[in-house]
């Protein structure tokens, strides 16, 4: 209670301090912090304040978004901002005798509706560590001109990730400053979406570059929606690579968004959007069996739909609370098939999702803000065989038929929160908070594989019944495992001089499946701008950061225990039936799943220098050195695999023992160079190349080394690697005919490894690479796709104002040039298809849509 008190003490004290110092009894003065739509503080806005006789001042908000106007007569104001790429924003305000309440400002992105009048925005070279241009950021306008295949706007805009710092479990999604790991948001209710954004920051779990930083719309005082229809038909695609005939695919999404005020709209507004897609597809098989090929499309269609509602109220300036409520609902029948997998191995799939958001923010004075999330889920799916109770066949990289052995039932309850107190002091912006990135009870009702799947090295193998391996699993598949991860973090942004600002911070995380606990991750950067040449910043930093293990092998651990589910390997069985009876069924040893003794999280070390300089206005260009060394990665090895000669296990009373272990390593560098806005007089956008090398011994959590007990000829090139790559995004403009949205990305090709698709070690597994052969020692394909969106809007009405109701038309192509872009090279020696392309990127495909907006 004393504590709390104290606090309330600060608050207050910290509340009323813009009053002190006034010129005298009559005197006030008006203070307040400026922020954009994600909630970050607006350095350098141009605050004017205009009194009742044409009086003015001006100042500039400060590092940490404040800004403060002393010794004014009481009266009404006039108080506007601007800042290049906001909307100007306008507010009168009254100061008596005594000081206002300090005012919150949130600045919108500066979009207008009509493409040709926008000027283009300023880029400036700022001395802040969050102000670097190198980052990858597409406001809604860029997204209104974005190519994106079945309206996946960040599928699209993830090309610009990179690869080499992802984690376990892929790019890292935040929204509206909380990170999930069920994050979804409509395409509609997305104001903006940035990638490296401040790459240092202790705030963040991982770095800039595996980071997709979403802000969502905000309510508004007028009503405003959208209404998007988009259509695909197989008659204007071209044939897939691939495919025998062209696949009869189509696909509808109807998407709405409405935007508005509740009641008088002076403290409560709402944004609703709804999205539906129905996509009749396509499955191409490729693939020979017995019979010989197999060339034919199936149908997987899948339905989903998105309804989202938020509700903003302000309860008193400064103090405002939103809630959002989330429901999602995907089928998918077929799911799997294609490629080597035939229909009768496909599985249907269905899934269903509620989520509920809180937000709370209190600006206690123009120095300390307070911000508090929180979400609640709740998920239901399952997954069932199309073809239930017959064993699964693999003959590997030829054809994988009979059931997909995938029945599931999986629920989930998960609750998140994100605690944020930022604190402005002078030359610091400190910012303390901690989050949870799930909290979780996951229940799994496992009856896959109970049929059992029988494998088989080569179609010769499978004419004469000679199966390598045979895998089925029976018992409890029952598991209802609670996770946790937890981190808390302190940052300080440090305005050391006038053109240098230093950035200080460390983080914490905490995974209770992994016994490690010691994840104390510290974060330096700094900014510097010469002040002969304020054109050009120089910017730096260096940084730990942590991974998590993901929530299969928890579940995996649960059910692989011992205790439940039996997973029965049998070497060279019987075929097509490998047991004579239940007892020697039951005489068979089990596997084992476990996290290795001493399992630490893996981590890495990233460090990276980079210049940036203003080419004019409206145009910047970065270079950047990034070196990147990663740290005790997850792997999967069989501790209980044969040793030589290779006649039996160690330990006979069990199978396979797969051990997750952090012993793997890696090594990234990487230089990128990157031009953002203006590139030319008709295309503004941000085109980046990326020249890299990546080496690593591991190539995920359960990814198995050839030999376990020796992983020296793991290290290679990174399944990932391509030396480089470029990605251009942008709009180009025609006048007032229409506008052009371009994305086009490029890479060299991925390396592939060699093995002869045989089990001669006996560890179950046919990932032997001939002797003196190293892991990915082949070499890929090179990929190039070029997108184009073109649109044209039509205004509505007599007044054709900018504002007004409009229609757009629109038409996009994807592969515009129809390039083979082949993805899976065969390097199974055993294969019919060894050295042969078996899967390529989809051909040229075309979609059309209707917007209406008003």
């Amino acid at each position: 209670m004393r504590g709390l008190l104290v606090i309330g003490l600060l608050a207050s004290v910290l509340a009323r301090s813009p009053a002190v110092g006034q010129g005298g009894p009559s005197r006030a003065s008006a203070s307040g912090v400026i922020y954009d739509a994600s909630g970050r503080v607006v350095p350098g806005a141009m605050v004017d304040l205009e009194g009742p006789h044409g009086s003015r001042v001006s100042t500039e908000s400060s590092v940490d978004g404040t800004f403060r106007f002393d010794n004014i007569a009481p009266g009404r104001y006039e108080i506007s901002v601007e800042r290049s790429g906001f909307r100007r924003y306008t507010a009168s305000v009254r100061v008596g005798a005594r000081s206002p309440a300090p005012l919150e400002i949130r600045l919108s992105l500066a979009i207008l509706e009509q493409k040709w009048d926008v000027r283009e925005p300023e880029i400036e070279i700022r001395p802040d560590t969050s102000a670097n241009l190198d980052v990858v950021l597409v406001d809604r306008a860029a997204l209104d001109n974005l190519p994106a295949l079945q309206n996946d706007v960040l599928g699209a805009i993830s090309r610009f990730l990179d690869p080499a710092a992802l984690g376990t479990s892929g790019p890292t999604m935040v929204v509206d400053g909380m990170e999930g790991s069920h994050m979804s948001v409509s395409v509609s209710a997305i104001q903006e979406v940035r990638i490296n954004q401040n790459p240092y920051s202790a705030e963040f779990f991982r770095p800039g570059r595996s980071r997709l930083e979403i802000i969502t719309k905000v309510g508004t005082p007028d009503f405003h929606g959208t209404f998007n229809f988009q259509f695909r038909d197989h008659h204007l695609d071209a044939r897939n690579a691939f495919a025998a005939t062209r696949p009869p695919t189509q696909w509808r999404s109807f998407e709405s968004s409405l935007t508005g005020p509740v009641g008088d709209g002076k403290r409560n507004s709402f944004v609703v959007s709804v999205n539906h897609d129905q996509f009749n597809q396509q499955a191409v098989i490729f693939a020979r069996t017995s019979a010989g090929d197999v060339r034919e499309n199936a149908p997987t269609p899948t339905r989903n739909t998105f309804i989202s509602a938020r509700l903003s109220h302000e309860i008193r300036q400064g103090h405002t609370i939103t809630l959002r409520h989330e429901y999602q609902q995907e089928s998918n029948r077929g799911q799997g098939v294609g490629g080597f997998t035939l229909p009768e191995a496909g599985a249907n799939y269905f899934d269903r999702q509620n989520h509920f958001y809180t937000h709370h923010r209190i600006t206690l004075s123009p120095h300390l803000i307070n911000e508090f999330s929180t979400r609640t889920g709740r998920h239901n799916d399952h997954s069932l065989s199309v073809t239930p109770g017959a064993p699964r066949i693999v003959v590997l990289d030829a054809f994988t038929g009979g059931s997909a052995q995938s029945n599931q039932h999986r629920t989930e309850i998960d609750f998140q929160f994100a605690e944020v107190l930022s604190w402005a002091a002078g030359k610091h912006l400190l910012k303390i908070g901690g989050n949870s990135y799930d909290i979780n009870r996951r229940g799994l009702h496992n009856l896959a594989n109970t049929s059992g799947t029988f494998y088989f090295s080569s179609l010769d193998d499978y004419r004469a019944g000679r199966p390598f391996t045979f895998i089925q699993q029976q018992g409890d598949g029952h598991v209802s495992p609670i996770q946790k991860d937890l981190g808390a973090f302190i940052q300080d942004n440090y305005r050391a001089r006038e053109n240098l600002s230093l950035g200080f911070g460390v983080r914490a995380d905490w995974q209770d499946t992994v016994g490690d606990h010691n994840n104390v991750a510290p974060r330096v950067s700094f900014a510097w701008v010469p002040r002969k040449r304020k054109r050009v910043a120089l910017r730096g930093g260096a940084g730990l950061f942590f991974d998590r293990s993901g929530t299969r092998p928890v579940a995996d651990v649960n059910l692989y225990s011992g205790a439940r589910l039996r997973q029965i390997i049998v070497e060279n069985p019987s075929y097509p039936n490998p047991f004579l009876g239940r007892a020697q069924l039951a005489a068979q040893p089990i596997s084992l799943a476990r996290f290795a003794p001493g399992v630490e999280n893996p981590y890495t070390v990233q460090s990276g220098i980079g210049v940036e300089t203003q080419l004019d206005k409206s145009t910047a260009l970065t270079i950047s050195y990034t070196y990147a060394k990663g740290v005790k990665l997850f792997r999967s090895r069989d501790v209980n695999a044969p040793l030589p000669p290779f006649t039996a296990r160690p330990d006979p009373n069990f199978a396979q023992i797969r051990q997750f272990e952090s012993s793997g390593n890696q090594v990234a560098h990487s230089i990128e160079v990157s031009l953002r806005g203006k590139i030319t007089q008709f295309f503004t956008g941000t085109a980046q190349y990326v020249l890299s090398r990546t080496y690593n011994d591991a190539s995920g959590i359960y990814s198995f080394p050839a030999y376990n007990y020796d992983t020296r000829s793991e290290w290679s090139r990174a399944d990932f690697d391509g030396r480089h790559r470029l990605a251009i995004t942008g709009t180009a403009k025609a006048g007032r005919w229409f506008d052009a949205g371009i994305l086009f990305t490029a890479r060299t090709g991925t390396p592939y490894s060699l093995t002869t698709g045989r089990d001669d070690n006996r560890d179950s597994l046919a990932a032997d690479r001939p002797p003196g052969v190293k892991r990915n020692s082949l070499q890929g394909p090179d990929n190039a796709t070029l997108d184009l969106r073109v649109a044209r809007d039509f205004l509505l009405g007599s007044s054709k104002k900018e504002k007004g109701p409009a229609i757009t038309l629109s038409i996009e192509s994807f592969n515009l040039l129809n390039r083979a872009n082949y993805v899976t090279y065969v390097g199974n020696l055993s294969s019919p298809f060894f050295g042969k392309p078996v899967a390529a990127f989809p051909a040229r495909r075309m979609q059309a849509g209707f917007r209406f907006r008003f």
